[in-house]
Formats: structure tokens, C-alpha cells, sequence
């Protein structure tokens, strides 16, 4: 009992802690976001961030260590999410319609993940050289990740050219319909006109790659 009383207020006072700690990296993350959008990535500063959040450039920099991390912040979800769809795949589904499903699941829930960022933070992204290069290196971390998880399934060895290979094919469709919904998000259109198109430019994307890969990574 005596260990029960004393552990409650840590634990409380712990908890409370973590939930400020969230709070505050979301203040910043959302309040990076906003200048990023207004002033332009190239053009905001830490201590631009800093000021508007009300923090110090330090307390920042301790959450996110580098700008960019502030612009993408949900680098993890992203690198990871093909890898994960390969991992967690129905028995019998093969990796294609593994990827297939998932896409059009993110698709039809307009996921942010996928590219439906809204124009503003698009716009934010394509107008800097330093997120547009960081963007493609995230696309390189994913494929990178893609080919582990294909190799695993597999059991091939994880430098084998045929999982890598695999991850190549499937990670450029991905590559290349996350720009599609860049594009047409740049063009104006409504999230709910892009999901429709980009739904069936997906399908006939996919449907391409049967040929090679209809049963590989079939569990």
C-alpha cells in the first residue's frame, strides 16, 4: 500500500510532463507550419518559429533538430508505410495487392500521408529546393524500407537484386502518383476531384505491374 501511495504523484507528475511535452512540439510544429505557408520555407528562421510559439530557439531546436523536420514531420509514417502494408498483408496477398489496396485506402480517405496536404502546404513544398530534395529522399528511405520488407517476406538475402528490384518498380508508382496529387492539388483542384481520378490512374498504374509481380510475395 505504502508503494502504491508513493508512486501516484510520480506518475501523475510524470504523465503530465509527457502531455506537455506534446503539446508544446504540436504548438511549434503547428505555428512552423503557418510561417512556413506565409513567408515561404526558405525565408522563416528558427527564431522566426521560436517567437511566434512563444519558446526558445533552443527549446525548437530540442524538438525538432533540423528546419526541415518541422516542414515534414511525418517523415516516420511515410518511410515507413509501404514496408508496414508489406508486413501486415492478408494470408495469400501478394505484395502488388497489398500496396494496390492500401493506396486506394489512403486515396479514398484523402490521407495526408498520401499527398492530399491541402494547396497551401503543397505550394510550400514545391516552391523549396530544400524540402523538394528532401521529399525525394524520403521516396529513397521508403523504397530502401519497400525492399527490406519484400525481402523478408521472401526470404531472400536483403541485397539480392530481386527484392530491390521489386521495390524500384513499386516504389516509382508510388512516386509517381504522390505527384499526381501534388500536381493536380497545384492545378487547384478539390481533394474530393483529385481522389476520383487519382483512384482510377492508380488502378490502370498497378494494373501495369501484374505481369511481373502478380503472385510475388504471395503469403
Amino acid at each position: 500500500m505504502g508503494i502504491e501511495e508513493n508512486s501516484t504523484p510520480h506518475v501523475a507528475a510524470t504523465g503530465l510532463r509527457e502531455t506537455k511535452k506534446r503539446e508544446t512540439r504540436q504548438l511549434i510544429s503547428d505555428r512552423a507550419t503557418e510561417l512556413f505557408i506565409a513567408q515561404g520555407f526558405e525565408r522563416t528562421t528558427i527564431a522566426d518559429i521560436a517567437d511566434a510559439a512563444r519558446v526558445a530557439k533552443k527549446t525548437v531546436t530540442n524538438y525538432f533538430p533540423r528546419k526541415e523536420d518541422l516542414a515534414l514531420d511525418h517523415q516516420d509514417a511515410f518511410t515507413g508505410a509501404l514496408a508496414a502494408t508489406i508486413a501486415d498483408r492478408a494470408p495469400g496477398e501478394s505484395a502488388l495487392a497489398a500496396l494496390r489496396r492500401a493506396f486506394l485506402a489512403a486515396v479514398d480517405a484523402q490521407d495526408p500521408v498520401a499527398g492530399f496536404a491541402g494547396l497551401g502546404f503543397t505550394r510550400m513544398i514545391a516552391d523549396s529546393p530544400t524540402l523538394t530534395t528532401c521529399l525525394r529522399g524520403l521516396h529513397d528511405q521508403r523504397e530502401d524500407a519497400l525492399a527490406g520488407a519484400l525481402a523478408e517476406a521472401t526470404g531472400a538475402a536483403a541485397t539480392d537484386v530481386e527484392p530491390r528490384t521489386a521495390a524500384a518498380v513499386l516504389g516509382a508508382v508510388h512516386r509517381v502518383l504522390f505527384a499526381r496529387i501534388q500536381q493536380l492539388t497545384l492545378a487547384g483542384r478539390t481533394d474530393e476531384e483529385i481522389a476520383a481520378e487519382v483512384r482510377a490512374e492508380a488502378e490502370a498504374a498497378f494494373t501495369l505491374l501484374e505481369p511481373s509481380l502478380a503472385t510475388y510475395a504471395t503469403t
